[in-house]
């Protein structure tokens, strides 16, 4: 190995532990923060409510409007209400989409964000952000929008349906693979996106046998928070493309579509990126780890097939030319006949080649 790399550590705090929600009054404390707004999705809304009860009249507000891909209407209106309450922190309690509410909150106003994370998203150990507007997706980069600090509790993921669970292994083992060949990966991103797709990959089909296995629960968690440090830590290349370009423009589920994606595009990269298909072949154990992680996703239960997702046959036309409109960084050229190909199989739902 060449030792020439930069590697930034952000600053972020973790509670990691079973049980470890009841440690967000302290957490609070430690702030200093006393006029809260909280953000999730409609469907959380009790549990946000029974979350934070302790903190009493700390929270300002509840706001249970986050909703899939961070629309700019449903930012805006967040945005005014934080300010409207004079609130002097925001925490975020669900997957990506509450999470993201959260960060356009906090990339607007700077309140510090605590996140309670109910699925295998990542999002919440990045400085990513993204905001969908008239069927676009706009994302960047903001320290702002970091959480300060994450509380990671196993028991809240297991009210998350098996389905659910493996689209959203997927989409955290899916920031760990492609950090494996991003361009400002160091050796330090490199041994976390392995050791997270080691553990996501092990604790999925242990998570369908039983949803209530709490081991399982504990190590498909722990591979999420190194998913979310590795994307946090690196640069995302074709396959966070795509992806973004689906759900901005065809308002296709996030998970599921990178559940369906990721394997065609690590069929396109991994030839070209070496080191990365040798850590992701000891990872799954698997020759072929782009073939193993479609049959894996496949045989939990997971649609492979864009179209089933909702997405438009004349529509393949549309992410082409947005992907090839805009250059980023990939282990190999993205060419119109690659794009044509891989979408192709992800629409149909076929094995990659």
């Amino acid at each position: 190995m060449t030792h020439d790399f930069v590697h930034n550590n952000l600053p972020s705090r973790v509670v990691f532990a079973v049980g470890a929600r009841t440690r967000l009054p302290e957490e609070i404390d430690r702030l200093g923060l006393h006029r809260l707004i909280v953000v999730c999705t409609p469907a959380q809304a009790d549990l946000a409510a029974d979350l934070t009860s302790p903190l009493g009249g700390k929270i300002a507000e509840l706001h249970p409007h986050a909703t899939m891909h961070v629309p700019v209407a449903v930012a805006a209106k967040a945005i005014a209400r934080s300010r409207e309450i004079d609130a002097d922190g925001c925490i975020a309690i669900g997957g990506g989409s509450a999470i993201g509410l959260a960060k356009a909150i906090a990339r607007d106003t700077g309140l510090p964000i605590v996140a309670l994370p109910t699925t295998y998203a990542g999002s919440e150990m990045t400085t990513v952000w993204g905001l969908t507007d008239a069927a676009r997706k706009t994302t960047g980069r903001d320290q702002r929008v970091l959480p300060v600090t994450v509380i990671y509790d196993p028991q809240l993921t297991v009210t998350l349906p098996p389905a659910l669970s493996i689209t959203s292994g997927m989409n955290a083992l899916a920031h760990s693979a492609e950090s494996l060949y991003a361009p400002d990966r160091s050796p330090i991103t490199s041994l976390i996106a392995a050791e997270s797709v080691r553990a996501l990959a092990d604790a999925l089909p242990r998570l369908v046998t039983d949803p209530h296995d709490m081991g399982a629960r504990a190590d498909a968690l722990y591979g999420a928070w190194l998913a979310g440090s590795a994307l946090g830590a690196t640069t995302m290349s074709l396959h966070h493309k795509l992806c973004h370009i689906l759900g901005g423009t065809f308002d296709l589920p996030h998970a599921e579509t990178h559940t369906a994606v990721l394997p065609h595009v690590l069929a396109v990269n991994l030839p070209a990126a070496p080191q990365a298909r040798t850590a992701l072949e000891s990872a799954l154990r698997a020759a072929d780890p782009a073939d193993h992680l479609f049959h894996l996703a496949n045989n939990l239960g997971a649609e492979m097939s864009l179209k089933a997702l909702g997405m438009p046959e004349d529509g393949l036309r549309t992410v082409i030319d947005q992907a090839l409109a805009a250059p980023y960084a990939n282990p190999t050229p993205v060419r119109e006949a690659e794009l044509d190909h891989l979408l192709g199989n992800a629409f149909v739902g076929a094995p990659p080649t």
